[in-house]
């Protein structure tokens, strides 16, 4: 693309083509595996840049892909010879303490939205990394530490801001646009270009606990079994964990919980939940909100290569546990398993896109590694730890989904919701310009 077709009259952002300073850095995404190259990268300052480059785009027969924290496996924003619409440089976040509201810009990352409610004691539910995107995470849900006590990220906005496929601003919330309100809370990026979200915050303080008891995976049976009878018991402040993988060459698994709010109230459950086994180690850390929003970040940036699968379960049978302490020898994934329930199940099922809020747990296998001759055995011993639970689950959440394409969908909505999110894109994205997602077509696909 010649910059003689570089019509973007009156954006204010900062447009990068191929060989460009900053191009290849604005391209990069989480996963190393990724290596697409955009025609054009639009860095947009404003949601008036985001209509400009919207229409850009499709004047110009360029598929659109929408970029904030990039931590799609798949990368799936960065469109080869496409239009990249980057959204990193609107990451203002904007709090009424008074009033308990964040106004969060679409491009702004979960640790902006933290650091600037947690010097008032708020927060609202934000994911466990802070580098994901606020936008890519609440679009398709929203899991959290705080999830189990205030609902997921998507349960707590107010309203959304969002631009159109015709280069419209439209508002959604619970009175205008009810119906688009509706499917952005749980439908992801398939409706149009998110510039604005706003949150409702709850007083959490700043101090929180995090427990892991460690077993060898062959000894960790009985604790598990546990582990998991304690769920349906447990505070809505604590979130229950718990993990298989390796750790200093040798295999282990833990069980655990993660509690928001006085350390010492959370200490209340350590008794039952030591009571479970005789660990070979265990952690007991006190930290603060900040910390423990930023210590499953990863330091060494977008360097790795990474894969990834993900289940719900309703229940979670002894059965199934013998099977997540299990996942295989040479280049088998770590394993989480992270608890629901408490106000996430509050929530009737029909009152958000979101789906599947009966599950008991979540379940993530995640591949991280260097060398790209391991692409194949390491994407492989992923999907056959996954395949071995799948007679487990009950569906998928929309934001760990990789290549599982339309089967992956059905399985993060019902029938009844998939319907009525297909008309919702029938509506907004007729011409399905925003499908660089975990896409929902139109029933009609037009022409963009």
């Amino acid at each position: 693309m010649g910059t003689s077709r570089l019509e973007l009259t009156g954006f204010a952002g900062q447009v990068l083509l191929p060989g460009d300073d900053g191009y290849d850095r604005h391209r990069s995404v989480w996963n190393a595996m990724v290596d697409r190259r955009p025609a054009v990268i639009a860095r947009c300052a404003s949601r008036d840049d985001v209509a400009t480059a919207v229409l850009f785009g499709r004047a110009q027969g360029l598929e659109i892909g929408v970029l904030c924290g990039g931590h799609s496996i798949l990368g799936l924003p960065i469109a080869h010879d496409g239009l990249l619409i980057d959204l990193t440089p609107m990451d203002a976040v904007r709090v009424d303490p008074a009033g308990r509201r964040a106004w969060v810009q679409g491009g702004a990352l979960l640790g902006a939205l933290d650091r600037a409610t947690q010097p008032y004691g708020l927060a609202t539910t934000a994911g466990n990394v802070s580098h994901t995107g606020v936008g890519g995470l609440t679009l398709g849900g929203g899991m959290g530490w705080l999830a189990r006590a205030y609902g997921l990220s998507c349960d707590n906005v107010t309203s959304f801001e969002m631009v159109t496929a015709d280069g419209d601003v439209v508002r959604a919330d619970a009175k205008e646009n009810p119906d688009l309100f509706w499917g952005l809370r749980g439908g992801g990026g398939n409706f149009g270009v998110v510039t604005e979200f706003e949150f409702r915050l709850h007083r959490v303080g700043t101090r929180c606990l995090l427990v892991d008891l460690y077993f060898p995976p062959e000894d960790a049976v009985a604790a598990m079994r546990g582990w998991r009878d304690l769920i349906g018991d447990a505070p809505r402040q604590a979130t229950f964990t718990a993990w298989v993988g390796t750790m200093d060459d040798r295999p282990l698994a833990s069980v655990g919980f993660v509690w928001v709010g006085d350390p010492d109230e959370g200490r209340r459950l350590l008794p039952a939940l030591r009571g479970l086994g005789s660990p070979v180690a265990e952690r007991v850390q006190e930290l603060s909100y900040l910390d423990l929003q930023t210590m499953d970040d990863t330091v060494e940036g977008h360097r790795h290569r990474r894969y990834w699968k993900g289940h719900y379960f309703d229940e979670f049978p002894d059965e199934a546990i013998h099977t997540f302490l299990a996942p295989g020898a040479a280049f088998a994934p770590s394993a989480s398993l992270q608890s629901y329930g408490g106000a996430i199940a509050d929530v009737p099922d029909d009152e958000t896109a979101f789906s599947h809020r009966g599950t008991l747990v979540e379940f993530v296998a995640a591949a991280r590694w260097s060398d790209p001759a391991e692409d194949a055995e390491r994407m492989a011993a992923a999907r056959r730890y996954a395949a071995s639970l799948e007679p487990f689950a009950t569906g998928v959440y929309v934001n760990v989904l990789t290549d599982e394409g339309e089967g992956g969908v059905r399985r993060a909505y019902p029938k009844e919701k998939l319907d009525r999110l297909t008309a919702l894109k029938d509506r907004y994205d007729p011409g399905n310009v925003f499908h660089f997602n975990q896409n929902i077509p139109p029933a009609a696909p037009r022409k963009p």
